[in-house]
């Protein structure tokens, strides 16, 4: 299933800690991307944080791989997920339906 993951930033990030977490949090986010867990990601403009397109079992296994990040698990980041699907009124577009 696809599910849409919102994170955003809830405690400021010292420049300190930054580079104390950083450098586990790009490995762990790249590794899901190379184990197909993660299929887009972008960086928000509206609000620090980033916007995962993920494709996982349900919305628990999507919970549960990114509260293991570091900036969730340390408590900087929560994710807000959304399950998403095709968008079924097309449907209602093809000949006979």
């Amino acid at each position: 299933m696809k599910v849409l993951a919102i994170g955003s930033i809830v405690k400021p990030v010292t420049p300190e800690q930054r580079q104390q977490i950083m450098p586990r949090e790009v490995p762990a986010t790249l590794q899901l991307y190379l184990d197909g867990k993660i299929e887009q990601y972008w960086y928000r403009q509206d609000a620090p944080g980033v916007v995962f397109l993920m494709d996982v079992d349900s919305v628990d296994d999507a919970k549960a791989t990114v509260n293991a990040l570091p900036l969730v698990a340390d408590g900087f980041a929560q994710y807000q997920l959304m399950p998403i699907g095709p968008l079924a009124p097309l449907g209602m577009l093809i000949q006979g339906k």
